[in-house]
């Protein structure tokens, strides 16, 4: 499954088929408003420091068409997200890989084929053991 959205950060275009060339994939699809997705990229944070990026592109999608009025970019900041942050089109890529609450975590494999996908009460104990189907497979 490939996809194109921006980046908040540069607005510029990111493919996921280009930007993943060949590596493994975690998606998270997040909202500013919902305690869980806040949780879920605070763990991240750490995780995302000592995960090697040749070994697996880690991207996040705000869901644009769940989220109210919020300067994205301010929120990213204010909480220091160190990761790339794609804007969705409304619910375009969300739908696309039939999430149905936030944050999802899905994980793709080298060829971009929908390993596994973690709902909103994943912990991250969950995305570890996710993780070790992906990478160097």
């Amino acid at each position: 499954m490939d996809f194109t959205l921006p980046l908040l950060q540069t607005n510029k275009r990111w493919n996921l088929r280009d930007e993943a060339a060949g590596r493994p994939v975690m998606l998270t699809f997040w909202t500013s408003w919902c305690p869980d997705s806040f949780r879920d990229l605070q763990e991240k944070k750490i995780l995302f420091q000592h995960a090697d990026p040749s070994k697996l592109c880690f991207i996040t999608v705000n869901v644009t068409g769940r989220e109210g009025d919020v300067q994205l970019t301010d929120f990213v900041q204010k909480h220091e997200l160190p990761y790339e942050v794609l804007c969705d089109n409304g619910t375009e890529v969300y739908d696309r890989f039939n999430c149905s609450g936030v944050p999802t975590t899905v994980f793709l494999d080298k060829e971009l084929n929908v390993v596994q996908t973690l709902g909103d009460q994943a912990r991250i104990t969950d995305v570890m053991t996710g993780l070790t189907a992906i990478i160097d497979k």
